[in-house]
């Protein structure tokens, strides 16, 4: 069974018997049900689990419930032998957003405390906004992503300590060894063309076979895209041609979105696709990135740009677009292929999985710079610049980015291939695989105290 994070807080979340529920959402194949599946017959004597897309094809039980008491009386119809009460029963309502109502609901479930409950749910992102009432403080909502660096790390049985003694190098600025850095960047590489969805890490890691890999990376694209038939039939075709043009962005140089490339239409506007443009987001299909001319902590409150990037929220998914099953341009670091898109592609999810939001620095006098996050112990916007060739010390925007007084900048991280740790003035270089230690700060015992 793959290791997930999200497990812990799962199971410390119902372990806890807090009044709130959990609602776990994010794109198709990540995950969830397994996950949400393993922790809760792990904990509960009694495990009930309803699939309110397979009520909608199916008998339609759920569809008109409206109240606590009609919902339990449904729940007993299809599984009232295995009902407890409270601290024994935890009743999965997976795929909730079939029936966006029964959002509301949950606040009054939670009230009659009948038993426990946990939901979880594709498309949220887009669903909530067609809820009536939605039960703020009764449920607590929590993203769901592909496996990251350090989850495809313990699947491939590297040891925490292994993994701990890297992250100390890290926060000690100091380089791995030559045999422990090829070994790193190896796993790495195998992560992109594995990306994070957990039928390919298993196929992986059962067959090592990229053709059988591949295979699930583009089945997945096309629930993606029937996903999206669901979600708007008369503007379907606009919504799989924006995610479907995603590849071609990115391998430009500047990386972000042309709107008049999406339908090769002259005098389109983002606001000619908003809708478009809030599914492959909201859906979790895509990361947004957004553009920032004049970045200051905090950087959502910082004026941005009707610019933005769009990445693929796995990074195997984009590998397999542009290589298929020809493993050689990522295995062998071949000098004809950039693997930029790809690198910023697994650095982008890895942030967005780590809890940042995600925006670029785009000046057209001065440059731009691939990724801004918040440092909450510093209070300042700390650069990211990606590199996947040898002339990672090249870095003429990130420069000019750093000694803008007005920005403030404290620390800039540039991550690459290479394997040796270098400081220069407020610019660390660190190996790519360290994307996985740049995480939010959190703050000591006596830091939280009011005095």
């Amino acid at each position: 069974m793959l290791y997930r994070k999200i497990s812990n807080l799962i199971e410390n979340h119902l372990a806890s018997h807090t009044d709130s529920i959990l609602l776990i959402y994010g794109a198709r194949q990540v995950g969830k049900t397994f996950i949400i599946r393993e922790v809760g017959k792990k904990l509960f004597k009694n495990f009930v689990e309803i699939n309110m897309i397979e009520d909608a094809n199916g008998p339609e039980l759920f569809k008109n419930v409206t109240t606590v008491d009609d919902f339990l009386l449904h729940l007993s119809m299809v599984a009232g032998s295995e009902l407890g009460d409270h601290d024994d029963t935890l009743v999965f309502i997976d795929e909730i957003q079939e029936y966006p109502e029964l959002i509301t609901l949950l606040k009054f479930l939670r009230t009659k405390g009948r038993y426990t409950y946990i939901a979880s749910g594709s498309l949220l992102g887009i669903h909530l906004n067609g809820v009536s009432s939605i039960p703020m403080g009764s449920i607590m909502k929590v993203q769901m992503f592909p496996l990251d660096f350090e989850e495809f790390l313990l699947a491939n049985n590297v040891g925490r300590e292994a993994i701990e003694e890297q992250k100390k190098l890290f926060e000690n600025e100091l380089s791995p060894t030559p045999e422990e850095h090829s070994f790193f960047l190896d796993l790495f590489r195998k992560y992109l063309l594995t990306g994070g969805l957990p039928d390919a890490v298993n196929e992986y890691l059962r067959s090592r076979n990229i053709h059988k890999i591949r295979l699930i990376q583009n089945e997945t694209r096309e629930f993606y895209a029937m996903d999206a038939a669901k979600y708007d039939k008369e503007n379907k075709l606009k919504v799989e041609r924006l995610y479907n043009t995603i590849p071609s962005f990115m391998e430009n140089k500047k990386k972000r979105l042309i709107v008049r490339k999406i339908e090769e239409k002259k005098g389109k506007t983002f606001s000619d696709y908003a809708s478009e443009l809030l599914y492959v987001v909201n859906s979790g299909i895509a990361l947004e990135v957004d553009a920032i001319s004049n970045p200051s902590y905090l950087l959502a409150e910082s004026e941005t740009k009707s610019l933005l990037k769009l990445y693929m929220n796995d990074p195997g998914i984009l590998s397999s677009i542009f290589y298929g099953d020809n493993i050689k341009a990522i295995l062998n670091d071949e000098k004809s292929i950039n693997l930029g898109a790809i690198y910023e592609t697994a650095v982008a999810c890895q942030l967005r999985a780590n809890g940042y939001d995600l925006f670029y620095y785009d000046n057209k006098s001065k440059g731009e710079v691939d990724f801004l996050i918040d440092d909450t112990k510093t209070l300042a916007v700390i650069p990211i610049e990606v590199k996947s060739g040898r002339d990672f010390m090249i870095h003429s925007s990130l420069n000019t980015f750093n000694t803008n007084e007005d920005y403030n900048i404290k620390k800039a991280y540039v991550l690459s291939n290479s394997g040796t740790v270098l400081k220069k003035g407020i610019i660390t270089y660190i190996p790519i695989y360290w994307t996985m230690f740049i995480q939010k700060q959190s703050f000591s015992d006596e830091e939280l105290i009011i005095p």
